[in-house]
């Protein structure tokens, strides 16, 4: 499990529990005619305090107080500020609802809740260079086609 001071810029398949202690209002966007929704949210551990980009449906699962545990997640970098996300691969879980241990995943009105559809892809993180959202893995070089260099 990380920590935030063991956070570095591009940095993938980050396990980390955070509690969550502000959180800025959604913006709403378009991006190839498809509706999205984006917030950052302040999170700290022991060593230290990061912003969370949190896109469309996990706006709605985090508040503050909560505690969270992202896994898989993929850190970037905006304007010198480290930015801790689920990317495209990662998931975030709420650990406990401010600060008590009762998750809102745990609640019956959750388990009786419908199935739900698919989620649209989320969009690219802050900024296009640092986010893993443009297809690439960190590990993964990029196809090249080597007709088209010549």
């Amino acid at each position: 499990m990380a920590t935030v001071k063991e956070l570095q810029p591009r940095q993938g398949k980050v396990d980390i529990t955070l509690d969550i202690v502000s959180k800025a209002d959604a913006r709403e966007f378009s991006k190839f005619g498809k509706p999205g929704r984006v917030c950052n949210a302040k999170a700290k551990d022991e060593t230290g305090e990061v912003t969370i980009t949190l896109w469309n449906d996990d706006i709605d699962k985090v508040n503050v107080g909560d505690k969270v545990k992202i896994t898989n997640g993929w850190v970037s970098e905006w304007q010198g500020e480290l930015q801790l996300s689920t990317g495209r691969f990662g998931q975030m879980e709420t650990v406990s609802k401010n600060g008590n241990n009762d998750a809102g995943t745990s609640s019956p009105a959750a388990k009786a809740a419908p199935p739900a559809a698919k989620p649209a892809p989320k969009p690219p993180a802050s900024t296009p260079e640092d986010s893993p959202e443009e297809g690439l893995e960190m590990d993964e070089p990029p196809e090249i086609d080597e007709e088209e260099m010549f």
